[in-house]
């Protein structure tokens, strides 16, 4: 995990990064963000899911927070569900450049934070998660890293331009 210096400075393998004067985007559910600028965004998850992407090669990246796993009826196309945001997110970054083998995942969220569900095995936390791997592994794109499920929610600080990600419990 990296820690700011005294200057807001982070520090990955002797490079320096600078705060990002102000390219900074906090990503509430439903929303998609995907950048070729080093942008840093933060969102809050409980049972959400975060899908965060990233292409190293032309350094550039973005993130989906999705709070269902499947949209429903023909006319409910919002990334405010899994399935469409991952497709979304997707095609956005293809639209910046990517190539769809060069980009890597990571899978954030999916806690059951209600306590009156933690006994069902499926609960909502649960299908975003599954949702978010069956996407990925049919568009053959490999999750990289994931912290996903248990109860608690989670702060997720996620660097678009090298993929970096932070996780914290809240």
């Amino acid at each position: 995990m990296k820690n700011p210096d005294a200057h807001g400075s982070y520090t990955e393998n002797g490079k320096v990064r600078a705060r990002l004067n102000g390219l900074t985007r906090y990503l509430h559910p439903g929303q998609i963000f995907v950048s070729a600028e080093p942008y840093l965004v933060t969102t809050i998850l409980g049972s959400c899911v975060a899908v965060c992407l990233w292409d190293p090669l032309i350094e550039a990246g973005g993130i989906s927070h999705y709070a269902l796993p499947y949209r429903v009826g023909d006319k409910q196309f919002s990334p405010r569900f899994g399935n469409v945001a991952i497709q979304l997110l997707i095609e956005k970054l293809i639209v910046l450049g990517s190539e769809r083998q060069n980009l890597r995942a990571k899978l954030f969220g999916g806690a059951c934070v209600i306590e009156a569900f933690r006994g069902r095995e499926d609960h909502l936390g649960k299908q975003n998660i599954d949702v978010g791997r069956k996407v990925l592994s049919d568009e053959r794109i490999s999750i990289i890293a994931e912290d996903v499920g248990g109860q608690q929610a989670r702060k997720l600080t996620f660097f678009v331009d090298d993929g970096t990600a932070w996780v914290s419990r809240v």
